[in-house]
């Protein structure tokens, strides 16, 4: 278990410089400093620059830390002024450095310390620009990067001032991130996801295929592209009626001429990467390959008579390579999930059991009488059998006095069929790429739906999005995906305080279910670590780095004050640590 600090003291450090007219002055700095004992090395922490304290005032803090007593019994030696939280946003700030993100977002300004408070801001606290402009005043992030006198027109302008710097920000996270240095497979995710809007004005609101499931709302689609780790590098917003296929033929074209990158794999699902999708990109650059699914349809047609897809192939592995001169030049890996295949029977037989419920009394009152006529009875049905998209496997006949409803067995069979069967398509060639590398690599869109899941709820709260004018809305989908990658980092870094799996196991097969390593699971089940300390969410952890405040100290008999730190716990320095930085007083030096 690490050692807690347990002395303080004051350190004088002499040091003198000579000026360009050859004059000498000599300076001595106070610091106010934790020593402790770590294993066998000793080490040092500085928790107060006191060198601008008057001498007097230094004086009595070393006295009062050698355990004199300076003040008459009764009167108050030292007060707490003001007490802020510091220890959340300072760890966010620290990763920020380590990543280059200040740098990233353009030169120094006033608008790139206001972007990046609202980079860390998302991370830390997702709220309104308003709420969070009120926030910065009560957390140590507004004092000590210079914001928390911002008003609301200056957070819209460093907006938009963002957002006009996206494309060389993206640039460089792609050249970090997606060329063949750091990304040998030059392999990019894609995926497209949507949010509803408040409001009914802004120009990209649509209605769409929502996929919060909010009816009755207009929405934005966004598009994230990430590496083969789902690590966010761009984003792109489109009107909320964008299909797919069009939100993918875009993305091509920004990683080709803006970011420059050549012979990129594109990964994204069968209603991204459709067959015509690919004949575009064909034309568009035969450098580009991808790697997507085949529909249902395709797959059936596959299956049909003596086709290269049978069930005989999955007798003895759960992956096979075939051919199809209806696919010439690619590679169709087919793949079977047996727990897929359980799970998908499973749900199609509660959803039939469901419809069946729903019509149960609709047949009693035609049966009873209180429903008459064909048309009448077949409205009814239409209102109902839909709900759970089963009418495909029920076979429904009506007359004006009766209604029959049985379920439609070789239907029911046909689909059946394809259970956790899945065949994914690609040009890319077996000697780059094996068939269970192309399998792993269309799994790994599962880190996409995951940073979408961090972006929209888990962690930064992009939805609902309030803003009416085109750049705030695209300047906030920005600021949410620069958080998400901050976020990316500081999951990987904090797994070991966290529920995190910090050593995901490697499948023996691709197309197995993912299981979590024999630590995780020891995590779940003790949720304390060996030395008591409980493991903690990804949230809970930053709320308790909150706990770590940056205090002003009064000393009695002086109106002047001292910032010190609170004294951290294990797991505050542990998380510090994991950074690989060290615990800040202020967060600029």
């Amino acid at each position: 278990m690490m050692v807690q600090p347990t002395a303080m003291h004051v350190v004088r450090i002499k040091s003198r410089h000579t000026d360009r007219q050859g004059r000498e002055r000599a300076y001595e700095s106070r610091l106010l400093r934790h020593t402790w004992r770590d294993g066998g090395t000793v080490r040092n922490e500085t928790l107060a620059n006191l060198s601008k304290m008057p001498d007097r005032i230094v004086d009595a803090v070393e006295a009062a830390l050698k355990g004199q007593v300076l003040v008459p019994a009764g009167e108050a030696a030292v007060s707490i002024a003001r007490s802020l939280p510091h220890g959340h946003v300072a760890a966010v700030h620290a990763m920020a450095a380590k990543l280059g993100l200040p740098r990233l977002l353009g030169p120094a300004c006033p608008q790139r310390d206001l972007a990046l408070a609202l980079v860390i801001s998302r991370v830390v606290a997702p709220a309104s620009k308003l709420s969070t402009l009120t926030w910065w005043a009560d957390t140590t992030l507004g004092p000590d990067l210079g914001i928390d006198g911002a008003a609301t027109d200056d957070v819209y302008a460093a907006m938009d001032w963002l957002q006009g710097r996206q494309e060389t920000i993206e640039a460089s996270l792609a050249r970090r991130h997606l060329a063949p240095a750091a990304n040998p497979a030059r392999m990019a995710l894609f995926d497209l996801s949507s949010s509803w809007l408040e409001g009914t004005h802004c120009p990209l609101g649509e209605r769409g295929h929502s996929r919060d499931g909010k009816k009755g709302k207009i929405q934005i689609e966004y598009g994230l592209l990430t590496d083969p780790q789902g690590r966010p590098v761009a984003v792109r917003v489109f009107e909320g009626s964008t299909a797919d296929p069009a939100a993918f033929t875009q993305i091509v074209t920004v990683v080709r001429d803006k970011f420059g990158l050549r012979r990129m794999v594109m990964v994204g699902d069968r209603g991204m990467i459709t067959s015509a999708r690919i004949e575009a990109l064909r034309g568009l650059d035969k450098d580009y390959g991808w790697i997507t699914a085949l529909r249902g349809p395709s797959i059936r047609k596959l299956m049909a008579g003596d086709g290269p897809l049978q069930l005989s192939l999955f007798d003895e592995q759960d992956l096979a390579e075939i051919s199809s001169p209806d696919f010439p030049g690619e590679r169709l890996v087919a793949c079977r999930n047996p727990v897929l295949a359980d799970e998908r029977a499973r749900k199609r037989e509660d959803m039939l059991a469901a419809t069946e419920k729903l019509l149960a009394p609709l047949i009693a009152r035609v049966a009873a009488g209180r429903v008459r006529g064909a048309d009448a009875i077949g409205l009814a049905v239409g209102k109902v059998i839909g709900k759970h998209k089963m009418a495909k496997h029920l076979a429904v006949t009506i007359t004006d006095t009766t209604l029959t409803v049985e379920r439609r067995q070789d239907s029911i069979d046909a689909e059946a069929a394809l259970d956790g069967i899945y065949i994914i398509r690609t040009p890319v060639p077996a000697a780059g790429l094996g068939a269970a590398g192309v399998v792993t690599a269309y799994k790994n869109l599962k880190y996409v739906e995951r940073d979408f899941r961090h972006i929209k709820s888990d962690d930064l709260d992009l939805r609902p999005v309030f803003h009416r004018l085109e750049k705030r809305v695209r300047g906030h989908v920005l600021i949410c995906m620069l958080a998400a990658y901050l976020t990316w980092h500081l999951r990987q870094a904090w797994a070991p305080l966290t529920y995190t799996d910090a050593e995901p196991l490697i499948q023996a097969s691709p197309v197995a279910p993912a299981q979590r390593s024999a630590a995780a699971q020891a995590k779940a089940s003790a949720q304390h670590d060996q030395d008591g300390r409980p493991y903690r969410s990804f949230r809970g952890l930053l709320a308790h780095l909150g706990t770590l405040t940056r205090n002003e100290l009064r000393f009695g008999g002086t109106p002047a004050t001292i910032p010190v730190l609170a004294e951290p716990t294990s797991e505050q320095r542990q998380a510090f640590e994991l950074i690989a930085a060290a615990i800040p007083l202020t967060l600029r030096k």
